[in-house]
Parts: structure tokens; C-alpha cells; sequence
């Protein structure tokens, strides 16, 4: 299993694991991050941060520190 930030650009996988509680949990639901999902990292900013990824068929930037919450397989 990866985290989310680990993947580069071009790289797919499905969400296995959220972590996080709270509200930031409940925010990561409403944006449609739940296992299960597929993710693809379109692009990652120079510094790593923030991530660029299409998930159910929109682009969406999450930071980085909310890409090492996210766990997930790798797709190939």
C-alpha cells in the first residue's frame, strides 16, 4: 500500500484506507474520497505540494499533508 502523496504524475490507484477524523474526514467524503474509489495523480507542484488528482471524473488539489492520509493500491 502507498499514501496518496507518494504517487507520481500519471500514476492510478484505489483508496483503500482514510484516515483522519472529524471534519476533515467528513470534507474528504463530500469531495468523494471513499474507499473503494479510483485515483489518478494528474500533476504534483515542483515543491510536492499541492497534488492535482481526477477522481470521479474532476481535478481536485489536496495538499500534501492530506495526500499521507489517504492509503491506497496501486493500479497498473
Amino acid at each position: 500500500m502507498m499514501r496518496l502523496s507518494e504517487l507520481k504524475p500519471g500514476q492510478r490507484g484505489r483508496i483503500v484506507k482514510i484516515k483522519g477524523e472529524g471534519t476533515l474526514r467528513r470534507r474528504f467524503q463530500t469531495m468523494g474520497i471513499l474507499p473503494g474509489e479510483e485515483v489518478v495523480v494528474e500533476k504534483v507542484a515542483p515543491l510536492g505540494d499541492p497534488i492535482d488528482v481526477v477522481i470521479k471524473g474532476y481535478h481536485l488539489s489536496l495538499r500534501k499533508s492530506e495526500g499521507d492520509l489517504i492509503e491506497l493500491e496501486v493500479i497498473k
